[in-house]
C-alpha cells in the first residue's frame, strides 16, 4: 500500500485519514502535536492508520520520520502558514505534496519549489480553490470563445440566529486570511488585484436570496492560466444578506483586521461553531457557441455526511473528498501533467466525479 502522511488531525485531516483508510490502498500515517479522544477512537477502527505525536515545525524530526517510514506522499492539512517549510521538506526528501491553501503567497512559494521536485506538487486541493477550478475550466470548455466567468462558493450554517447572520464551519484563520488579503481577476483580458469584501452582489439560488463579494484565493491558479483566452472572471464568497457589512464594520471600522489574533478570538468567543451546514457551489459561464452568445450554468448544494457512526459537517465532506480524490487521480496515474506542478484546472470533471472520493460530488 502506499504509504502517506497526513499533516493536521483537526476537522479535515482526521476525515481524510478516515476516506484513505478505509479505501485499504494507503497505509495513513496521521501527524499533530496532540490528538482528540474521538480521532484516537476512530483510528483504532483501522490497522492501517498509525497516529504520531510530532511538532511539524521541526523539519528534522519530519525527515527522520519519513526515512523511518518510506512515505512516499504528503498531504498538509494544516493552516497555510505551516505549508512552506512542509513543501521543503517534501522537495528535499522528493516526495509527492498536497496541501489545501487558499493563501496567493505559500502557493507562489509552493510552485516555486515544485521545479526542484522528483514528485508532484499539487497546491490548492480543497472546495475552493480545488473543486471550484475543476468545474468551472469543464463549463469554458464548452465554448468557442468565452466573454465572462463567475464563481461563486459559500460554506453556510443551515439555520442563524446571531447579527452576523454566520457560524463557524471551519478554519478561523483561513476565513480571517481570505477577508483580508488582495483578490486576483480577470477584468477586460487584464490581471488587476481587486480589495476583498468589496463587490458587493445579490446572487438568488433555488429561489433564495444570497450575497456575494470578493474574498481573496478562490480563483487559485485558473486567472493566470485564462489570461489570453477570457475577457472577465472573478471569484466571490457567498454568504447570507448582511453579513458583508458587519465584517466590514469589524474589520475596517473597528480595525481589527489589524490584529488578526485578536478578530479570532472576538469571532470565536461571540460566533457559534456549527456541523450543521451546507455548501452552496455556483458557476456562470457567459460566451459564444457557433456564433451565439449563450450562458452555462453550475449549481449545486452539499450536505453534511453520516459515515458508519461518524458525522462529518458539509464543509469537512467537500474538502476532504476533493483532497482524497486528488490524491487517488494523482497517485494512481491518472493525471498526466506536463510538468511537476499540476494545476487544478488539469484534472478533468468527470474523471473527478467518477472517481471514488470525488463520487461525493457527483
Amino acid at each position: 500500500m502506499h504509504n502517506i502522511l497526513i499533516l493536521g488531525a483537526g476537522k479535515v485531516g482526521s476525515l481524510v485519514s478516515y476516506m484513505l483508510a478505509e479505501s485499504n490502498d494507503y497505509n495513513i500515517h496521521l501527524v499533530d502535536l496532540s490528538f482528540s479522544g474521538i480521532t484516537h477512537e476512530m483510528a483504532a477502527g483501522f490497522s492501517n492508520i498509525t497516529l504520531q505525536e510530532i511538532d511539524c515545525s521541526q523539519k528534522t524530526k519530519l525527515i527522520n520520520y519519513i526515512e523511518a517510514n518510506k512515505i512516499a506522499t504528503i498531504a498538509s492539512c494544516l493552516p497555510y502558514y505551516c505549508n512552506v517549510i512542509i513543501a521543503e521538506i517534501a522537495c528535499e526528501s522528493g516526495l509527492n505534496y498536497f496541501d489545501l491553501t487558499e493563501d496567493v503567497a505559500v502557493s507562489d512559494k509552493v510552485k516555486e519549489l515544485s521545479h526542484d521536485s522528483s514528485g508532484y506538487f499539487v497546491g490548492q486541493c480543497g472546495l475552493a480553490p480545488g473543486f471550484i477550478s475543476i468545474v468551472t475550466n469543464n463549463l469554458i470548455q464548452e465554448f468557442d470563445e468565452v466573454e465572462s466567468v463567475k464563481m461563486r462558493v459559500g460554506a453556510l450554517p443551515v439555520n442563524v440566529s446571531n447579527a452576523l447572520q454566520y457560524a463557524l464551519t471551519w478554519s478561523t484563520e483561513g476565513l480571517i486570511n481570505e477577508y483580508s488579503n488582495k483578490c486576483s481577476a480577470l477584468d477586460n483580458g487584464d490581471i488587476v488585484s481587486r480589495y476583498p469584501l468589496e463587490g458587493l452582489e445579490e446572487i438568488k439560488i433555488d429561489g433564495l436570496t444570497y450575497e456575494a463579494f470578493n474574498t481573496s484565493g478562490g480563483v487559485g491558479s485558473l486567472v493566470n492560466s485564462s489570461l489570453g483566452k477570457i475577457k472577465n472572471m472573478n471569484y466571490k464568497t457567498i454568504r447570507y444578506p448582511g453579513h458583508c457589512d458587519k465584517i466590514k464594520f469589524l474589520m475596517h471600522e473597528l480595525r481589527l483586521g489589524q490584529s488578526r489574533s485578536l478578530l479570532q478570538d472576538v469571532l470565536e468567543t461571540a460566533v457559534p461553531q456549527m456541523s450543521q451546514d451546507v455548501v452552496l457551489v455556483f458557476v456562470a459561464v457567459q460566451g459564444k457557441k457557433n456564433g451565439s452568445l449563450i450562458e452555462k450554468n453550475y449549481t449545486k448544494k452539499f450536505y453534511p455526511k453520516t459515515i458508519d457512526s461518524y458525522q462529518w459537517s458539509a464543509v469537512q465532506m467537500s474538502t476532504a473528498s476533493s483532497l482524497c480524490a486528488l490524491i487517488d487521480l494523482v497517485i494512481g496515474g491518472h493525471v498526466k501533467p506536463d510538468s511537476n506542478f499540476v494545476r487544478q484546472e488539469l484534472i478533468k470533471f468527470n474523471d473527478f466525479i467518477d472517481n471514488r472520493f470525488g463520487a461525493y460530488f457527483a
